[in-house]
């Protein structure tokens, strides 16, 4: 099992940036494809980027030149950088791992808010 703990949300004002970082521990070795998804109150679960073990990457319409996923394989972590925050980006931001069995561990949720 993966243990991911999710942080660097909070809340910025539209313009703005942060970065989410998702640390990862456990059968580290086991991970395949990790990203975030998000969830804004009322609204499904949206997936937002995606980075595989190759390191290729993929972005929901709504983010793409705004957001940047990477992951740093010696530190166990994976990063979100958020650029040019919108109010619309508001929402809980969940990390997660595919692992190579086909389940998938999540992390806690970590809250942005961008205010107008």
């Amino acid at each position: 099992q993966v243990q991911l703990v999710e942080s660097g949300g909070g809340l910025v004002q539209a313009g703005g940036s942060l970065r989410l970082s998702c640390a990862a521990s456990g059968s580290i070795f086991s991970i395949n494809n990790m990203g975030w998804y998000r969830q804004a109150p009322g609204k499904q679960r949206e997936l937002v980027a995606v980075i595989t073990s190759g390191g290729s990457t993929n972005y929901a319409d709504s983010v793409k030149g705004r957001f940047t996923i990477s992951r740093d394989n010696a530190k166990n972590t994976m990063y979100l950088q958020m650029n040019s925050l919108k109010p619309e980006d508001t929402a809980v931001y969940y990390c997660y791992a595919l692992i190579l069995n086909g389940r998938t561990d999540w992390g806690q949720g970590t809250q942005v808010t961008v205010s107008s």
